[in-house]
């Protein structure tokens, strides 16, 4: 029989025979512990779709919430009246905010997507009437009870550590439906770096896992060399790294390419259809929708002890895509379907990615432009080689009637479609490569799934006033009008600062302090707010006090803002809008989202998903900032639609009163405690944790808010560029020479062999000097000291010999090898001058070596 089975089951059979199998096999249930029963599936190229529609979904798509938006909109209106309650409703949607930080900062324009001023189209639901399609059907045994019981199942004495490691399931349990965008960019042009070629530090964050979701690969071979990143999986091009003389990376963008579209339910017998009806109008006809099921069964496993059970998935969907929720409009039951314009195009991309990888396609900025566009997920590309920078904002953007307002759901099969769309095969007309955000060699790029351009409406209302994105830009900006010459040490460290900052302490706690002392204050709420300046003074962030204690710095201020900020904007803004619309908008965008996933408008309740090294995203911090610096009088552009705090004498009460019930919160009630953490365990609370896809586990990382995979790139050349030592072999002399026993002649420095040396005498204004023979281009030099170094030198040019030019000044220099890079010019001559000696000493270097770049 084993003869006549095919040669891959054949394989897979004495895999199993011998054991020859990863261990998660067993800990996942595939194969028993203890008889070895079980089978072992080959991959197959639909599970290489299923893996990109996947990471395309989750990391390369935005928009949609149409519906929940609606609810939010109709319960302003019910609260302000409709003309003011969509002015309150568009300033917190914030889908264009003058105030939003954006990857574009040079005025550049790029409308899309939003509301035009008389939408047409609109299919606005009844209250009350929304309910959320079910998904899960026939449950039997621990699928159906809320506590499961726990087996005990035999295994190995060696497969004990392992036992109960996916009580919780090996994946997060929300890992499907909440938003994901924690990549992080920064990337500066030539014009502004110390060695005139750009700098960049950039990488994706896709939440920590063991073993992670990327891998780290090399692809070389015909039409392809490349290094990075690559999903596990789908892993046949690397997707972010870099090719042979240039680095690219990403963020997710989540520009508004999915949409909601209303279908009115019918009965093909011709009743009155009620909202369970799983049949649609559409062209005339009550058509049935598709069924898609998937039966999931499992029994206990050493590492998942849950009894057996089952259920059955299923999705209903119709020509707009699946049904996400179901309602009545004017009294008349629709189901709402969600239509994602990368929807049966996941695979679309690998163009894209093919000509990332491929040297003989991208040789320059505007050709990595190019290739970007041919991805059609929502990413924020960021490229950088030895002589530019570049953005692109890449995605299959649907071109909609210019009537409909992409926000809200919308009709579908009334002619509000999007132009030129086919049900069969979802194709549609998108927008040209033109209307996409782009730049080439702006200053600085940023990027934290913030704001792209003015104009380009945002998928979400979390790109408000206040976003994660200042963090990084604040600092890039202060690095550039300080004067400091960027270099890939100091843009690192501007990213790491971000990393462990306090997104509410630096951007809203200062406007809070403002009101707080417009008059002395007393007791609770004076000793909280002392702690919280200090906080602020110490540089707001969230370190051990030192590595390894698991305590922070101001652990007391970290808690009383962590406690405060749940109370303070349900006191800021529950009033005003009332129970129903401030639920609805907690709907549209949570108020919080701490690094433990705790402080959320439920007390107790995780949002996100905790220890993931992500914070800081989605919140109400932006409304808090408007709606502060008006109550204190200050310029706001695009100022929310109602002022909610009140006047500044009641504004204040407010916030004093929520900061004396902060105070008094134990540290057991702002950090609950999980699976993973005691109750009141702040630092743990905050940790990175690694959940385990397989049997290895790594212990709690302390809190930083950073990407997962990061490049750190500055290229010093390109191919076709001369990379050669220009001062090789060349004329050289110097002031003076050790001669003797000790012999140290200027031409030591450039014969190529790093065991010979020139040595000076024992005095500082000593030089040597190189005659490239010729004048050309020379943008750095690499100066090998012996320990004999300079601690004070400066490089210096010349075209003929006799009029010099500081190329660099160095200062503090501590011997080893300078690589020493500066804006090319050119030159004939280079000299190195000694201006302070690092020793006794002379100045003593075993090589010196000139590039062009």
């Amino acid at each position: 029989m084993r003869d006549l089975l095919p040669p891959h089951q054949n394989l897979l059979l004495g895999t199993l025979n011998g054991r020859y199998f990863p261990g998660e096999y067993v800990l996942t249930g595939h194969v028993d512990a203890i008889t070895n029963a079980g089978t072992i599936d080959p991959f197959k190229l639909t599970d290489l779709v299923v893996l990109a529609s996947v990471v395309g979904a989750q990391f390369g798509a935005g928009g949609g919430g149409e519906v929940q938006n609606a609810v939010a909109k109709l319960a302003l209106q019910e609260k302000y009246g409709v003309a003011q309650g969509e002015k309150v409703w568009q300033s917190l949607r914030a889908a264009d905010d003058p105030e939003a930080v954006k990857t574009l900062h040079d005025g550049q324009n790029f409308p899309y997507g939003t509301t035009p001023a008389n939408p047409q189209g609109l299919a606005m639901p009844d209250a009350g009437s929304v309910t959320n399609q079910q998904l899960v059907f026939d449950p039997t045994g621990s699928a159906s009870t809320a506590s499961p019981a726990k087996v005990q199942v035999s295994a190995p004495k060696e497969q004990e550590p392992a036992r109960g490691m996916f009580d919780n399931g090996v994946l997060p349990g929300n890992l499907l439906k909440e938003k994901h965008g924690m990549s992080n960019a920064l990337v500066v042009s030539g014009a502004k770096t110390a060695s005139g070629h750009p700098v960049a530090v950039f990488g994706p964050q896709t939440g920590y896992f063991a073993p992670q979701l990327l891998l780290l690969q090399e692809l070389q071979g015909p039409g392809i060399s490349a290094r990075g990143a690559s999903f596990a999986g789908l892993s046949m091009y690397v997707l972010l790294g870099r090719g042979q003389d240039y680095s690219w990376s990403a963020t997710t963008a989540a520009q508004d390419i999915i949409d909601t579209f209303a279908l009115a339910l019918c009965d093909p017998s011709g009743k009155p259809a009620t909202k369970d009806s799983n049949y649609y109008l559409y062209q005339g006809k009550c058509v049935p929708m598709d069924q898609v099921e998937r039966k999931n069964a499992w029994s206990p496993t050493v590492a998942d002890g849950t009894a057996a059970g089952s259920y059955t998935l299923r999705s209903y969907r119709t020509k707009y895509g699946p049904v996400t929720s179901r309602a009545a409009v004017d009294g008349k039951p629709v189901a709402y379907s969600s239509l994602r314009s990368s929807y049966f195009h996941e695979v679309d991309s690998l163009i894209g990615f093919q000509e990332f990888n491929d040297p003989g396609f991208v040789h320059s900025a505007a050709d990595f432009q190019r290739a970007a566009h041919d991805v059609n997920f929502t990413f924020n590309w960021f490229y950088a080689d030895s002589k530019d920078v570049a953005y692109f904002n890449s995605g299959a953007n649907p071109v909609r009637n210019s009537t409909v307002d992409p926000m809200m759901p919308t009709w579908g099969d009334r002619g509000f479609d999007w132009q030129g769309w086919n049900p069969a095969g979802n194709k549609a007309s998108y927008t040209s490569m033109s209307q996409h955000p782009q730049s080439v060699n702006q200053d600085y790029y940023i990027s934290w799934n913030n704001a792209q351009a003015n104009g380009y409406a945002s998928g979400g209302a979390d790109k408000s006033a206040v976003h994660r994105g200042d963090l990084l830009d604040a600092r890039v900006k202060a690095l550039l009008a300080s004067g400091t010459k960027v270099t890939r040490v100091n843009l690192t460290q501007a990213m790491e600062d971000a990393a462990l900052a306090d997104l509410r302490a630096e951007k809203v706690l200062p406007l809070l302090l403002q009101v707080l002392d417009k008059a002395p204050l007393s007791g609770a709420a004076a000793d909280a707010s002392a702690k919280l300046k200090t906080w602020l003074e110490h540089g707001h962030q969230r370190v051990e006090s030192a590595p390894g204690s698991k305590v922070y710095n101001d652990a007391d201020a970290i808690r009383i803002m962590d406690a405060w900020w749940p109370l303070l904007v349900a006191g800021e803004f529950k009033p005003g809008m009332g129970d129903a619309a401030f639920t609805a908008m907690t709907n549209v965008l949570q108020i919080n989202e701490s690094p433990s996933g705790f402080q959320n408008e439920v007390p107790g309740k995780h949002v996100g998903q905790p220890h993931q090294g992500s914070a800081y995203q989605h919140g109400w911090w932006g409304y808090v900032s408007k709606d502060l610096r008006t109550v204190l009088g200050q310029p706001v552009a695009g100022p929310l639609g109602a002022q909610f705090c009140g006047d500044l004498a009641a504004c204040r009460a407010v916030l004093v009163d929520t900061l004396t019930a902060a105070a008094g919160q134990p540290a057991s009630a702002v950090y609950p405690g999980d699976g993973d953490c005691s109750a009141g365990d702040q630092w743990c609370a905050d940790t990175v944790i690694q959940r385990p896809l397989g049997g290895i586990t790594h212990g709690k990382i302390s809190t930083q808010n950073r990407p997962t995979f990061q490049q750190v790139v500055e290229y010093p050349a390109h191919r076709g560029d001369n990379v050669a030592n220009l001062a090789l072999g060349k004329p050289v002399n110097a002031t003076s020479a050790e001669t003797g026993f000790y012999n140290s002649p200027a031409s030591n420095a450039v014969d190529g062999n790093p065991g010979s040396r020139w040595a000076s005498d024992w005095s500082d204004q000593q030089s040597i000097t190189v005659d490239l023979g010729s004048v050309q281009q020379v943008g750095r030099v690499v100066l090998s000291w012996e320990k004999a170094y300079g601690k004070g030198y400066r490089v210096q040019l010349s075209t003929d010999g006799a009029d010099w030019r500081d190329a660099v000044s160095v200062t503090g220099g501590d011997g080893g090898v300078d690589n020493v890079s500066f804006a090319p010019v050119d030159a004939r001559f280079v000299r190195m001058l000694g201006v302070e000696r690092g020793t006794k000493y002379g100045y003593s270097l075993y090589e010196f070596e000139v590039y062009a770049q």
